[in-house]
């Protein structure tokens, strides 16, 4: 089976350099401590690095607006800057998830940054205004990479090994700017289902968001680059852990391809990684010295569990164990008039809040403790779902925040059982500019299915009234006109937020 490389530093040695399982199940090659991985989106500081480096010499400013350098962004009417982006705070749509809802995601075409400028060039809108929240975004850090290159006139990949790689002695260490190019030692990448296993590498040019290859004991370099400011000065420390602050002036915990918050009781500075079948973290906890760099080429590793699981081990008692909270008595009745569904007010994605036996559910496994009359805990670290007071007889609203204090908001709803006549009335063909798509909306068999060229089909689920579920596409909502006739239909997903897909057929 596929497996990982763990490197452990601990006041600046290392401590752990080991690897198990196999680089290439073909040829029956071991993974080793020198096996070079993909870092996904452990990548995305070094992308901010090479940008903040700019920064440093006169080149740029972290605060001017992207289209400066690259006026294929369109004019939102807002400024965006080369900061927004660096923190996932620019509201860009992320453009494999709008390739994705083309039918051409990143695993079914080869992509260049020119399909990602592309793509972004005919966005007619954002998430939301650059600034207002945290969405994590792709998009930002492939705009990054190319304001570098024409920035400093050189590719990225070249800009990065003269101004990084070399000078940390990062010897490993390139950019997979051409996926086509012989690596050498460098591990296939699977995805693993069981016993299922097959082929998963990355096949896109596309980089900056990801796409670093590396190995554990050139990412223990970095770590301890970042701890003692050897590259760019304390300015460049400085500005690779410099949070993001909101518009209302919220800090977030996403720094510069890092996020600065805390593990187990532990300050912690760390990022996991996903591309195609590989899996990667690196973390660094600064108050005890410790640096932990894992990758793997397996896709069924959980990225930050199992890098926290490691950090448990050397950061030993200074680790907190997580308490089980103690349960408050709720009656059975009031337990039950909070079960039902709820829909995001913002994203409109429905939550499902289930009553088995005395205890509510969300999903299958996770149970809501309560810990006062209003407020329940999905597990000992989980998001609090906090009730508000409902009028007798009326289901209440809910707000669940997250760890970080994000905060959303739901607000009860019935669920949708449309008759015949109801699913005959979303029939049709809807087309986005956005997305270059069309969709063609239909009732089959007494549901209502869509497809898009050249074979896709899928079921919509109804949800609640006017929205359903598509299993492989996300959420899709339907806009009525003032006469009540519909006349769109728009796709959410998370790091898409509202893309319209305008009525076109008679």
């Amino acid at each position: 089976m596929p497996g990982c490389a763990v490197g452990v530093a601990k006041n600046g040695l290392t401590v752990l350099s080991r690897a198990y399982g196999m680089a290439d199940l073909e040829h029956d090659i071991k993974n080793v401590p020198e096996t070079i991985f993909e870092a996904g989106s452990v990548s995305k500081q070094f992308t901010s690095a090479a940008t903040v480096l700019l920064a440093i010499d006169g080149k740029l400013s972290l605060d001017d607006d992207v289209r400066k350098y690259v006026p294929e962004v369109p004019d939102y009417g807002k400024k965006l800057t080369l900061r927004h982006m660096m923190n996932h705070t620019s509201g860009l749509r992320d453009w494999g998830a709008v390739a994705g809802i083309s039918g051409w995601g990143r695993q079914s075409r080869t992509h260049s940054h020119a399909h990602v400028l592309d793509i972004v060039s005919r966005q007619s809108a954002l998430n939301f205004e650059p600034g207002h929240e945290y969405s994590y975004s792709n998009t930002g850090y492939n705009l990054l990479a190319v304001v570098v290159s024409r920035v400093s006139g050189m590719s990225f990949a070249e800009f990065s090994k003269k101004r990084i790689f070399e000078p940390l002695g990062m010897k490993s260490t390139q950019w997979r700017d051409d996926y086509t190019r012989i690596v050498k030692g460098r591990s296939s990448a699977y995805s693993v289902r069981g016993e299922d296993v097959g082929i998963m590498r990355p096949i896109e040019h596309v980089h900056g968001n990801g796409g670093l290859l590396t190995t554990v004991g050139d990412l223990l370099t970095w770590n301890l680059s970042l701890a003692e400011g050897r590259l760019g000065g304390p300015e460049f420390t400085k500005e690779m852990h410099h949070q993001g602050v909101l518009n209302d002036g919220t800090q977030i915990a996403y720094a510069s391809g890092l996020r600065v918050a805390e593990f187990a009781g532990v300050p912690s500075i760390t990022h996991t990684g996903s591309t195609s079948g590989y899996r990667a973290f690196l973390g660094r906890y600064p108050e005890h010295d410790l640096s932990i760099a894992m990758l793997c080429n397996a896709s069924n590793v959980s990225t930050g569990g199992t890098g926290g699981k490691i950090a448990r081990v050397y950061l030993g008692d200074a680790a907190r164990t997580p308490m089980e909270p103690d349960a408050f008595g709720i009656g059975i009745e009031e337990l039950r008039n909070k079960a039902g569904l709820y829909r995001n007010t913002r994203t409109e994605q429905p939550l499902r809040i289930e009553l088995r036996g005395e205890k509510l559910f969300i999903g299958e496994r996770s149970a809501l403790i309560p810990v006062s009359e209003t407020e329940f805990l999905a597990d000992a670290s989980g998001p609090r779902f906090v009730f508000a007071p409902a009028a007798t007889g009326s289901r209440p609203s809910l707000a669940m925040i997250s760890g970080d204090g994000n905060e959303a908001r739901f607000e009860p709803v019935d669920a949708f059982e449309p008759t015949a006549s109801e699913l005959a009335a979303f029939e049709g063909i809807f087309f986005s500019s956005d997305a270059e798509t069309r969709f063609t909306v239909s009732v089959d068999d007494g549901k209502l299915v869509m497809h898009r060229r050249p074979d896709w089909t899928t079921t919509l689920e109804p949800a609640y009234s006017d929205v359903f579920e598509a299993p492989n596409l996300g959420l899709v909502s339907f806009r009525r006109s003032a006469s009540g006739a519909v006349e769109a239909l728009s796709v959410r997903q998370p790091r898409v937020y509202d893309m319209r897909f305008a009525r076109v057929d008679p």
